[in-house]
């Protein structure tokens, strides 16, 4: 099936461009151990294909290594799943680069996975963990039933190891999506709720909370075109733009590379098949980068942009604005 923001004639989004490159988003692959009904990836157990092998790991690291990047975020899918994970966390770490993992917290009780949250601790590895609301019914409601009493066990466990302590270097963030076509509530009020209800039942403590807007596009997008709101939620980003976000929206800062090794501008892009704009190379890899400066170079923009500037913005650290 087609993304779904290709179904919807194209609007004016403004004319943005790259700013320093300070992020190299690696999706490592879309396989994941659960199947939610926000995600913009269709990730699921069924995409054992799809998964960044160690060529692609290799080009990964060696673009580390010969550009002034200094952040790797590390996303799928579920990213521990990849077999290459801990060798390029350790490589990245080894080059003093500040690594994110964004976790869905279920995939630290797989099988094969029992030491996932020491190595994590163990590297300083900051975890960005997908945590769509504080009741149990609601992530059931877009996660699955029992994600939530794992997904509560797991930011136990982190914060015996000091992640979200307050002072430790452990950096334990939570992500939130809305349950349907809306946008995210103030970040600022639903991390106090988030901090006050967590810590009262669980005794769970975390740094930061991130509101994510969903992106209509793949699994999210289809759910929109069956329940016969694609047309209304598009309206409703677009009517929510805010100009001043552009100076700050995450493509600008970030690029995004695949299982494959091919470069786009974000991972929603990547998910579109709308690869980075360079001269020359209709699928840019990172191998083609290496020694160029990106700084001012035009980004692909579309519908679905307006999700990173509505309303307090949306980025992969949370609102914006």
């Amino acid at each position: 099936m087609q993304p779904s923001s290709s179904l919807r004639e194209a609007t004016e989004f403004p004319t943005i461009r790259r700013a320093h490159l300070e992020t190299l988003q690696a999706n490592l692959g879309y396989l994941c151990n659960q199947q939610c009904l926000h995600c913009h990836v269709n990730a699921g157990p069924d995409r054992t294909q799809e998964v960044m092998g160690g060529t692609v790991i290799d080009q990964v690291m060696a673009f580390l290594k010969k550009s002034e990047v200094k952040g790797l975020d590390l996303t799928g899918g579920a990213p521990e799943l990849n077999p290459h994970f801990k060798h390029l966390v350790r490589a990245a770490r080894a080059m003093g680069i500040a690594v994110i993992d964004r976790c869905n917290l279920t995939v630290l009780e797989e099988p094969g996975q029992e030491e996932l949250a020491n190595f994590l601790a163990e590297n300083q590895v900051e975890v960005a963990a997908s945590l769509p609301c504080y009741l149990e019914e609601n992530v059931s409601q877009q996660r699955g039933n029992g994600v939530f009493e794992v997904s509560i066990r797991a930011l136990q466990r982190l914060n015996r190891l000091g992640y979200g302590q307050e002072g430790s270097p452990l950096l334990l963030n939570l992500v939130f999506n809305p349950l349907g076509p809306d946008l995210p509530p103030p970040q600022k009020a639903l991390e106090d709720t988030f901090r006050e209800k967590l810590g009262k039942r669980y005794g769970i403590v975390f740094h930061s909370l991130f509101t994510l807007v969903n992106m209509p596009i793949q699994r999210f997008g289809r759910r929109l075109i069956a329940e016969g709101y694609l047309e209304s939620y598009f309206q409703l980003l677009q009517a929510a733009h805010r100009e001043d976000n552009l100076d700050t929206v995450m493509c600008r800062f970030l690029i995004s590379v695949d299982w494959r090794g091919i470069v786009y501008d974000c991972d929603f892009n990547q998910m579109l098949g709308r690869p980075l704009q360079i001269a020359g190379k209709d699928h840019p890899t990172l191998q083609d980068l290496i020694g160029i400066d990106l700084e001012a170079f035009p980004i692909v923009t579309g519908d679905h942009c307006f999700g990173c500037t509505a309303g307090q913005g949306s980025s992969c650290r949370g609102a914006i604005s």
